[in-house]
Formats: structure tokens, C-alpha cells, sequence
């Protein structure tokens, strides 16, 4: 019996394994992807776009049909490279210099407009903060130059698609200036994706032709306000002959990778 239930868990595993590699290769064809998260963490379904194929109809599509966060998921690599932080860490930074030194030493109340901004240290990320995680994947939000205000469709494709190329650039070592091509704060959010069950297939590891920075926006439902159930999100990638993953068989793949 011991046997038999082994061989039913691999194949299960395979399965699912098997799931996650199409949506990989969905997301490489320039498809749109779903991926729902776990039912103990989340409980929320993302549409996913590689950042590179990204187009102002993409944009309208995630705001018509998702209508959650627009957010730009870069892998940690590329952030370290890149020298993007998590928006936590520049709060508590910028909390720490509006205090000044045990001496009196810092801005404090000569900051810019003769204010201290003490509601930043109050504001800062604290333990158990996020039921969800143990930390924020938030970083920044950013603005392409030749954007205008940034939040239209046409600006925020720009944005994300020149996104797509520093990051690869930065991936695979070359130099990258980032702020000569975007100012912050902006209208397209950035997000640090770690490892993990959504990082797997956001980001393949398969050398370089993996997608190291990818559009993801939650699905939201109008009529109940809260997140778009699961099985909804599973009929509207079956209508539309989407691939949807869950983050069960996206952990499969992501051990699969590992061994």
C-alpha cells in the first residue's frame, strides 16, 4: 500500500509539475497566464504577462478584466543589480534620517518645507504586519521619462516594456543607469519577486531565457469586493484558453528545478 500511495503522490506531483511548465511556456509565447495562490495564504488569482510583450491593450485588459494592483514582479537578482530596494527598507532609512544622530545630527525638522515627516517611523514595517508573508515585496514606483503623467495605457506600457529590457540587461551583466531612464515616484509599481511557488513560474530558470520580470494584477469581483473566487478565475481562463496554475503545481515544477 505503501507503494502504491508513493506512485499516485509522484504522479501527482508530475501533474502538476506538468501544468506549471505549460504556463511557463505560455509566458514565453507572450501569453497571458493565471496563477492562483495557495488557500492558506492569498486566495487571490494574478493574470500574468512577460513585462516584455507588454502592450497598452495588455494594460486595458488587466484593468477591464483583473482590476487589481498593476505590478511589475523583477527578479531579486535584477533588483540587487540594479540597486532597487524594498520600499520598506527606504522608509525605515528615511525614518532613521529624519531622527538624526544621538548628537542632533540629521535633517530632522530642516527638511525640505520645515517638516520632520514623523509619521514615516510609525508607518515602517513591523513583524506580523502582513498576515499573508513575512515581509513586503513592494519596491518602487516608477515613471519611464518620456511618459507623460504615466498612468495612461500607452505610458504605462512604456514603462513596464523598457522595465523588461534594463532588467535583462542587468541580468545578464551589463551596466544599466537606471534613474537616466526613470524617475520615481511614478504610476508603475515594482515588486521584488523572491523564490517561491509564484517565483517559479514567473521566472524559469532555464539560463537565459527565462522571464526576469513579469506584469501580474489580481483579480478582483465586483459584486462580492472581495478577490475573484477560484473557480471564476478557472472559467475565465477556460473561456478564453488560458493556462491556469495554482501555486501546488507551481512548487512541483519549482522542485523539480531544484533537483
Amino acid at each position: 500500500m505503501t507503494g502504491t500511495y508513493r506512485g499516485r503522490e509522484d504522479e501527482a506531483k508530475e501533474k502538476r509539475a506538468a501544468k506549471a511548465s505549460a504556463a511557463a511556456e505560455a509566458l514565453k509565447r507572450g501569453e497571458v497566464v493565471l496563477l492562483y495562490d495557495f488557500d492558506d495564504r492569498e486566495r487571490e488569482t494574478d493574470l500574468v504577462i512577460g513585462a516584455g510583450f507588454v502592450t497598452p491593450e495588455h494594460i486595458w485588459q488587466l484593468r477591464r478584466d483583473a482590476g487589481g494592483l498593476v505590478c511589475v514582479a523583477i527578479d531579486p537578482v535584477a533588483c540587487s543589480n540594479l540597486g532597487l530596494p524594498y520600499i520598506a527598507d527606504v522608509l525605515k532609512f528615511a525614518a532613521g534620517s529624519a531622527k538624526g544622530d544621538e548628537n542632533g545630527n540629521g535633517r530632522g525638522n530642516d527638511a525640505e518645507g520645515g517638516e520632520d515627516f514623523g509619521a514615516i517611523e510609525s508607518l515602517c514595517e513591523r513583524q506580523g504586519d502582513i498576515p499573508y508573508d513575512t515581509k513586503s515585496s513592494f519596491s518602487l514606483w516608477v515613471n519611464h521619462r518620456e511618459t507623460f503623467t504615466g498612468i495612461t495605457d500607452f505610458d504605462r506600457a512604456l514603462t513596464i516594456k523598457r522595465l523588461a529590457e534594463v532588467t535583462r540587461q542587468a541580468m545578464n551583466g551589463g551596466s544599466v543607469n537606471f534613474g537616466a531612464e526613470f524617475r520615481s515616484p511614478g504610476r508603475a509599481r515594482t515588486s521584488r519577486r523572491e523564490e517561491g511557488a509564484d517565483g517559479a513560474v514567473h521566472r524559469p530558470r532555464q539560463g537565459r531565457e527565462g522571464r526576469p520580470a513579469v506584469v501580474v494584477c489580481e483579480m478582483l469581483d465586483g459584486e462580492t469586493g472581495r478577490a475573484l473566487s477560484k473557480e471564476e478565475a478557472m472559467r475565465y481562463a477556460e473561456l478564453r484558453s488560458l493556462a491556469f496554475v495554482e501555486g501546488e503545481d507551481v512548487l512541483g515544477l519549482f522542485e523539480e528545478m531544484r533537483d
